[in-house]
């Protein structure tokens, strides 16, 4: 080998020791699993109406200050192990913050839909109880914007238990019963302009 050859090389293996050696590579983690953990809502459960699609108006009839009758909805197979089912409508968008218009609890696991019109009881036939809306009132009560275009929430949650509610409690009652006990969520949106 050439003198100016073996300094070059010389050279070059210099260099790489002193470089830092490369860090051990991570082992290869297995792919995530779903989270099916009570309290988790990552299981798929869908939300649907016959009286309008995600993300669209509701009729005229839903609304507060004419028919005021509930939507009707119904539901897809929920996760295993749920007992019950839960339903909250709000409406972030109203000027006071958000707006309570449905709460609803104790739906029977079996349920996979609620007709149009809602009776206003606090106890159903089935025995799920409904709560007080911001409105004061037991049930549902529709839109009723003061102005421009309100988003609807339909929030059905899955649960791995009855919840133990008084009669007429809100959606903050329900939110702190639910905790740790959701299997799955599911949301339709519809909106209502004045």
């Amino acid at each position: 080998m050439r003198p100016a050859a073996l300094a070059a090389a010389v050279g070059v293996a210099l260099m790489a020791a002193c470089q830092p050696a490369a860090p051990p590579r991570a082992a290869a983690l297995p792919p995530a699993k779903a989270d099916t953990a009570p309290g988790s809502s990552t299981m798929s459960l869908t939300l649907t109406s016959p009286s309008f699609s995600d993300g669209q108006p509701l009729p005229a009839k839903h609304a507060y200050r004419l028919q005021n009758l509930s939507p009707a909805l119904a539901w897809g197979e929920p996760p295993a192990g749920t007992q019950s089912f839960a339903l909250l409508v709000d409406d972030p968008d109203a000027p006071a913050g958000d707006w309570v218009h449905w709460v609803l609890w104790n739906l029977p696991a079996a349920t996979r839909e609620l007709p149009e019109g809602v009776a206003k009881e606090a106890r159903r036939a089935d025995g799920s109880q409904q709560g007080k809306n911001d409105f004061g009132n037991l049930g549902w009560d529709g839109p009723a914007p003061p102005s421009g275009t309100h988003h609807y929430h339909f929030k059905l949650l899955a649960l791995d238990q009855p919840l133990p509610l008084a009669a007429g409690a809100g959606k903050k009652e329900l939110l702190t019963a639910t905790q740790g006990h959701e299997l799955a969520r599911a949301e339709l949106v519809g909106t209502f302009t004045k």
